[in-house]
């Protein structure tokens, strides 16, 4: 049987990582500034996680959401804690996709409303809803079509009002830093207006933290720069490490009711496991400080490139600009340096997403084999 063939592959077989490392099959030693998509937060490998996901391992790695799992109790209190979302409740899924779709759904049941508002170069994920509320027509199938949804431009209010007029609306859903759209960003004025908004036409106002949550902006949650209170909150890549998991936080004036959401894997003992470990982690060795204090040192060495365009994001969620497509220097620095990046739909624009465990002279490293391609 062949593989159905959906991605593009680099000619590379990791077999083994390390923190800030990856090593593939013929022993060569990559650094990794992409976490796998953001993924990877604590770094590979971590001690304090193998150890709690092996001892997890051990006594019950699963069972169904039809009993008590005390895991689930005590990973919501540590992230109501550790993120300051104390009110919000906690429902577990497998995937930042199914935690967008679960909080769509769930703004649907709330407001009994069907359309959804998103943002031009947003991304949410690939099933139903998710997907087609990403602004990538080659991903949406004439199934996904189906779903109302209207796209806006970042910053543009007065388009959104007038959507919501039409007291149709469900929920508006947005990364506060995009992610694969290309790490634009808007400002304070507009996610506050967006917020007020949402709660003048009772629509549900969604922050998709899957790839900007736990950590990877120096925040918690990138939406916590601009001081407003989102009605759910998706969140799932550095959630676990690596491990499976997702989920939603959900505002108290949301109220739930038996069947109303449900997974049959989510939250499982080992996903649990996971998400406490990275939140241990996070806590333990204070990166949150560390994102913030490694991206300065980031920003100051990239702003000695004379090619660079621009640079955007936060914390470690970063994005380089230049003016030609990087797609050829992406492919020298995995190939001639051993160096993972990631790309975006802005073809001009390399992504650097590494373990939030990464240090000034894994930077330095990067930056050598970037001024040797641009040379």
């Amino acid at each position: 049987m062949s593989l159905f063939p959906v991605y593009p592959l680099y000619d590379i077989t990791p077999v083994k990582a390390k923190d800030v490392f990856v090593y593939d099959d013929k022993n060569v030693e990559y650094l990794d500034l992409y976490g796998g998509h953001a993924v990877i937060s604590i770094g590979h490998a971590h001690p304090t996680y193998v150890d709690r996901l092996t001892r997890q391992l051990k006594e019950i790695a699963f069972y169904s959401n039809a009993i008590q799992n005390p895991l689930q109790e005590q990973l919501a209190a540590e992230l109501a804690d550790f993120s300051g979302c104390k009110d919000y409740q906690l429902f577990l899924c497998n995937s930042g996709a199914e935690a967008n779709e679960n909080a769509l759904k769930l703004a649907s049941f709330h407001n009994e409303k069907s359309k959804i508002i998103a943002f031009k170069n947003g991304f949410h994920g690939r099933t139903s809803a998710a997907v087609a509320a990403t602004d990538n027509p080659k991903i949406v199938a004439p199934l996904n079509a189906q779903q109302d949804v209207e796209f806006f431009e970042l910053g543009d209010l007065e388009g959104v009002e007038q959507a919501l007029k039409n007291n149709d609306v469900c929920a508006v859903i947005i990364e506060f830093i995009q992610g694969v759209g290309g790490l634009d960003e808007s400002t304070t004025a507009f996610y506050q207006g967006l917020e007020k908004l949402c709660k003048t036409y009772n629509a549900c106002f969604i922050a998709d933290e899957v790839q900007s949550g736990f950590g990877r902006t120096g925040d918690f949650f990138a939406f916590q720069k601009h001081n407003i209170t989102p009605d759910i909150i998706s969140m799932a890549k550095g959630m676990g490490n690596g491990f499976p998991i997702g989920g939603i936080l959900i505002h108290p004036d949301i109220k739930g009711r038996f069947g109303l959401l449900g997974t049959t894997f989510g939250g499982n003992h080992l996903a649990c496991a996971a998400s406490i470990a990275v939140l241990d982690v996070l806590k333990a060795e204070d990166l949150l400080a560390h994102t913030k204090e490694i991206s300065a040192y980031f920003l100051e060495k990239a702003s000695q490139l004379p090619q660079l365009k621009s640079i955007k994001g936060r914390g470690l969620m970063l994005g380089l600009e230049f003016d030609f497509p990087i797609s050829d220097l992406r492919k020298n620095l995995i190939f001639d340096h051993h160096i993972f990046t990631g790309s975006a739909k802005n073809p001009n624009l390399l992504r650097i997403l590494p373990p939030l465990t990464i240090q000034k002279e894994h930077l330095d490293i990067f930056f050598e084999a970037l001024k040797t391609e641009l040379a």
